[in-house]
């Protein structure tokens, strides 16, 4: 079990199986947004099937010897799953279709038991599960609060057809792209990738790598703007966010090739230049640097020799001593409103 440090929300999530007042069911039993930690190591788990599209997370299951996929549809019980559990995302509409879907795919009586962090919105999603169908039940433990409500006829069916639609993908930015809630900066474009996508010079040309790649908004940008570039590879850990990429794309004339992938496990190839506007926090809301120096790690080792970096991160993040580690040439290009552009050339022939 690779999930050593503290989890309140799952622990929150498994205490009324623990303590008692649900009992752990002898059927299927369905997990959507999936973490692995002692508190669900108490349970038989021969039966569980997690859902989990962010690769880290997803990797640490499997490595685990768990059952997981990317999107629990393809694998939906012909009779509904005795119990589904739920970690529900702060992000709100998202988090209705979540406890829309488990609802959904519960079997008919079975139970839906979600777990939040109280600073996470855990009052809320008790209030939407509330809508949803009569709540059995909820304790509070951890920060947390854990709440469970059966499938039964007399949930709130429109209203769960309602939500079910609440983060499908939808036009943004006049129709430029599609993006749904939940995926980073899914209703506008970051400020942080609008000052790259700025700056990114117009003779970046040959293979390049977009890493963390999100709905491919950077990329779509060096597309337009470089048009020496004749292919593209992009990685993103988050599932629901590359499905968008590769829509966002799907005109692109150059070469693409779509990867979920957790970067920071390192990329196969040698690339002509890499662009990223790397992540700082992993799943929670602490910062995370080192997942930022992991990244440029990542990318000098993916570089030809002479290849260029591009990167954008907030100002206050240390990364020059791993850039001056790996590069020959390092400089600022621009910084504004909290936030550095970077320029790194990989040592090597010229």
């Amino acid at each position: 079990m690779s999930n050593a440090h503290s989890d309140p929300a799952l622990d929150a999530l498994l205490l009324p199986f623990r303590q008692g007042d649900l009992p752990w069911p002898e059927g299927p039993v369905l997990f959507l947004r999936a973490r692995d930690g002692w508190a669900l190591r108490q349970f038989p788990l021969d039966k569980l099937l997690c859902e989990q599209s962010f690769k880290p997370v997803a990797d640490d299951l499997m490595r685990t010897g768990l059952d997981v996929v990317e999107d629990a549809s393809s694998r939906a019980s012909a009779d509904g799953y005795a119990l589904v559990l739920v970690l529900p995302p702060r992000q709100r509409d998202e988090a209705r279709t979540l406890l829309a879907r488990a609802l959904s795919l519960a079997a008919p009586g079975g139970m839906v038991v979600a777990g939040m962090p109280n600073d996470e919105g855990a009052k809320a999603g008790e209030g939407d599960m509330k809508r949803l169908a009569t709540l059995s039940g909820s304790l509070s433990k951890h920060h947390c609060r854990v709440f469970w409500a059966r499938r039964t006829e007399s949930n709130d069916e429109a209203l769960r057809s309602e939500w079910l639609r609440l983060d499908a993908p939808r036009p943004i930015l006049e129709g430029r792209f599609v993006s749904r809630p939940g995926v980073f900066a899914w209703d506008r474009i970051d400020a942080a990738s609008a000052l790259l996508a700025a700056h990114v010079p117009a003779d970046l040309a040959g293979h390049g790598a977009d890493l963390g790649a999100g709905h491919g908004f950077l990329s779509a940008e060096v597309l337009k703007r470089c048009p020496g570039v004749t292919a593209l590879d992009l990685y993103e850990a988050e599932a629901r966010a590359l499905a968008l990429a590769r829509e966002n794309l799907r005109d692109a004339a150059a070469a693409l090739a779509f990867h979920w992938h957790d970067v920071t496990t390192g990329v196969p190839g040698q690339f002509d230049f890499v662009v990223m506007n790397p992540p700082f926090h992993a799943q929670g809301r602490e910062d995370r640097p080192d997942i930022g120096r992991r990244f440029i790690e990542v990318a000098t080792t993916a570089l030809k020799p002479r290849g260029r970096l591009w990167l954008v991160a907030n100002r206050h993040l240390p990364y020059e001593s791993v850039l001056d580690a790996g590069f020959g040439q390092v400089r600022t290009v621009a910084e504004r409103d909290g936030f550095k552009v970077i320029e790194a050339v990989k040592a090597g022939r010229a």
